[in-house]
Parts: C-alpha cells; structure tokens; sequence
C-alpha cells in the first residue's frame, strides 16, 4: 500500500510540472501537441503502475483454536499439518494457491498471513490490515457458542479498522470444522454473531467519547445490526481445513486477488 501511495504522489508531480511546462512554452499547435502526447504518455503509464501494485495479501484472523493455520497449509500444501503448533508469530508465504498448480498458463501468487489469534498479538493484525485485499475470519463452528461472545468482539474491531473501513476490504466469514456432526450451521453462526454485535454496537455507542479502540461505528441508527448495513463485503461461507473442503475459501481469495 506504501508503494501505491508513494506511486500516486509521483505520478501527480509529473503532471503537475507538466502542466507548468505547458503554460511556459510558447503556445504553437505543434508544442501543444508535444505536451498533449507528453501528459498522455505519463497518465497510461500511471495507470498501468497502479494496477501492478495491487495487493495481493490475505489475512486468517480469529480467535486461537479456530484452524487458522490448518486452513493455511491446505490452501499453500493440500495438507492440514495436523502437528502444527499455534505460533506466536504471524505464519506467512506467497504461494500460488494448492489446487492450481497444476492448472496451465500464469497465475498470480497470493500472499496468505495467518495472524496469531492471542489477545496479546492484536496489535500484529492491525500492522497488516492496511496491506489486505481481502480477510478471511475464521470462526470454529463446533465450539462455537462459548467463543461467539469472543469472536463477534474480535470481529467487530476488524469491522470496525480504519483501513478496513475506507479500502472496503471485503470479509469472509468462514466457518471452519463444518465436517463434523455437531458443528453448527453457517445461518445460525450468522445470526448468532449479527445479534453479539448489535449488543457491542449499542453499549459501545454510549461510551463512544471513550472508545479508543475502533475507528467507525457499525450498523444503521434504528435497524438491528446485519453484515450487510457494512460499508464493506461481508459473506459467509463453510469450510474444513482437516478434510480440504476449502472450494469456497479460495473462491472468495480469486475474487478479489485475481489469477
């Protein structure tokens, strides 16, 4: 993102003095036409720039134990790395995704962080948040009901990021050990999480002076809340790091991190 900008700002300075060349010279159809062809060139090759530096990086955030880092490895690996310790330090690769290695012709690499889900390490997420084409929040949907508090918490701050907020970083929320028998539905996490972050949403409205921690509000004044009054994308989908079942994950990544 630091690069776009720094793009944008060149790209204004050269037709800014572009422009303060055109009132200098001699105003002759055929210096005219220099300028024309000069500021021409300089807008389709800043245009081109632009779209090079799109970003290509997708967060797994969530709480701890919701197989963030399993899902990581199906989508670099195809396999869940069941051995793996959650780590205090973000897991990260830029990778074409598992399944398209062996489709021809190029395919862009994604950059996959999966973020630590300890309290502790929130401030970890915020450093990324700026650089993300899209989230991928993870909810455990077999233990869910004692997390829902925790996660639609940790949901709503993500909601409620300034970067999030003004890029409109459209969120997935993958609800992950869905093969299991007892797991809950993908519509009753929804619901569960929409009704905890209208609670969050009405008591942090009355402290809003004090509240520190989140840059915008969520919701529309007189509506209880639903993911869609957010300014950005939220969808909702299943998925199982153990088993593979990830079509719907990368389908959400290819959306917006194109091959």
């Amino acid at each position: 993102m630091e690069k776009l900008e720094d793009l944008k700002i060149l790209a204004e300075q050269w037709l800014h003095q572009g422009i303060e060349f055109v009132q200098q010279v001699p105003q002759t159809p055929l210096y005219a036409s220099i300028v024309v062809l000069l500021l021409t060139t300089i807008w389709f090759l800043s245009i081109r720039l632009f779209r090079r530096a799109k970003p290509n990086t997708v967060l797994l955030c969530g709480l701890s134990g919701s197989g963030k880092t399993v899902l990581f490895y199906q989508l670099r690996d195809g396999s869940s790395h069941q051995g793996a310790v959650t780590s205090m330090e973000p897991n990260e690769d830029t990778f074409v995704l598992h399944t398209e290695n062996t489709k021809r012709g190029k395919t862009k690499p994604v950059h996959l962080v999966d973020v630590p889900g300890h309290s502790r390490l929130k401030s970890k997420l915020e450093e990324y948040l700026p650089r993300a084409a899209a989230i991928v929040f993870v909810v455990d949907a077999l233990e869910f009901l004692p997390n829902c508090r925790a996660a639609s918490e940790y949901l709503y701050d993500v909601l409620t990021n300034a970067s999030v907020v003004k890029n409109k970083v459209p969120v997935l929320l993958c609800c992950n050990k869905t093969d299991k028998v007892t797991a809950h539905t993908k519509e009753f996490i929804r619901k569960q999480m929409e009704k905890e972050i209208e609670k969050l949403r009405v008591s942090r409205s009355v402290i809003s002076a004090a509240d520190i921690t989140n840059d915008f509000t969520l919701g529309i004044e007189g509506e209880l809340f639903s993911f869609s009054h957010c300014l950005n994308k939220v969808t909702v989908a299943e998925a199982s790091g153990l088993t593979g079942e990830t079509d719907q994950v990368q389908d959400f990544i290819r959306e917006y991190v194109k091959p």
